[in-house]
């Protein structure tokens, strides 16, 4: 039995052996050209059987467009955005907060306890200086002016009598500096009741407008009791601080501009019109008042204001922000000539929010690079999206 199977036994062997001696052909000789040598039986590689060095997708050959450095990439214009230089007024800003007041203001009083007769204005309205504004109950006040002018023009009477018989001297005298002295104290107690009645008419004290009115008809007043209020606003003070260490840069006429939350985008201009005499020994700061047209109305008394105080106002080269390419502890822009972007070194100045001031480096009506700086190479080409 053991005989029989000795032979079999063999032949696999063998037949394995020859397996792996194939396998080891075939994987040597696996990049040889089509129609080469093969293994025993013509039994070789297929012809597409990829050849030493060349792997990858078929046209990735070495100098073909885009296999890398040397392709025509590298020539292609980068696309910008360009922008013309020119001269901006520029100052350097101090910023504060301030308050609005009006050029002139006051609440409207009586002087005396009096009844409301008739009130002559409406909520709100413009006046002028003068205008009457309430009328009080004036009747007792009339009779005191008619028995002060009765008084007066008897006095009067007796002094013209008294100047006749003087000289004849059938009056003394002390008779006659009495009647002058009666004469003078009836014309006083006139003039003291026109003033009385005068009181009873409330004016305007100048041009303005009213704010609401506090009283009714019929209704009994006193002294200090508000009728209203009025306010010239044809001109804006802003009061607001300026830190001591600021003090030098402080002069009248400096100009300011004023904004406001309430109009957005909205700047009132105006100059400094006095400085305080005092620093406040608390917060170290000094008072400044600046005025402001406001011939529109718009900026009410009271009002919180954001204050930029300008100085050293002058004409500069103020660029976008965005230009600036920033190289160690240099600053650069790309100038653009024709379709090349040239790179130039700058020296900033003063910087806002969003621009900064260009001492030297750059001349009006040259055009830089606002957008696209990132892929900008020194006399690289350019396309200028702005002038296409």
């Amino acid at each position: 039995m053991s005989s029989s199977r000795n032979p079999l036994v063999i032949g696999s062997l063998v037949v394995a052996v020859l397996s792996v001696g194939w396998a080891i052909y075939a994987t040597r000789h696996a990049g040889a050209p089509a129609g080469g040598m093969g293994p025993p039986g013509g039994m070789g590689p297929p012809g597409g059987v990829a050849r030493p060095g060349g792997m990858g997708p078929p046209g990735a050959a070495a100098g073909r467009p885009g296999a890398g450095p040397g392709g025509g990439f590298g020539g292609m214009p980068v696309p910008v955005v360009s922008q013309a230089v020119a001269m901006q007024p520029l100052a350097r800003e101090l910023k504060a907060l301030g308050t609005a007041r009006a050029n002139e203001a006051v609440e409207i009083t009586a002087k005396t306890s009096n009844i409301v007769s008739a009130v002559r204005f409406r909520d709100g309205e413009p006046v002028r200086i003068g205008a009457v504004l309430v009328e009080l109950d004036s009747a007792q006040v009339r009779a005191d002016l008619a028995a002060a002018t009765a008084a007066l023009t008897e006095s009067e009477s007796q002094y013209q009598r008294a100047q006749e018989l003087l000289p004849t001297q059938a009056l003394s005298k002390s008779q006659f500096d009495q009647i002058v002295a009666t004469r003078a104290a009836n014309a006083a107690r006139v003039d003291a009741a026109r003033a009385r009645l005068e009181d009873t008419v409330i004016r305007a004290p100048f041009s303005g407008r009213v704010g609401l009115r506090r009283v009714s008809v019929g209704g009994l007043i006193s002294p200090g009791t508000v009728i209203t209020t009025l306010d010239d606003t044809s001109i804006i003070k802003v009061d607001f601080g300026v830190p001591e260490n600021n003090l030098t840069a402080l002069r009248v006429g400096l100009p300011v501009a004023v904004s406001s939350t309430a109009y957005p985008g909205r700047v009132f201009r105006g100059k400094v019109a006095s400085i305080d005499s005092r620093i406040d020994s608390t917060s170290r700061s000094l008072q400044v008042r600046a005025e402001l047209p406001n011939a529109d109305g718009l900026l009410k008394p009271g009002m919180f204001l954001n204050v930029e105080l300008l100085r050293d106002e002058r004409q500069a080269i103020v660029i976008p922000e965005e230009a600036i390419v920033p190289d160690q502890d240099r600053q650069y822009v790309f100038v653009v000539k024709g379709d090349i972007a040239e790179k130039r070194e700058v020296f900033t100045g003063l910087r806002r929010p969003g621009s900064v001031e260009v001492v030297s480096g750059l001349a009006a009506g040259e055009r830089i690079v606002v957008e696209g700086t990132v892929k900008l190479r020194d006399t690289g080409p350019v396309r200028d999206l702005a002038r296409s």
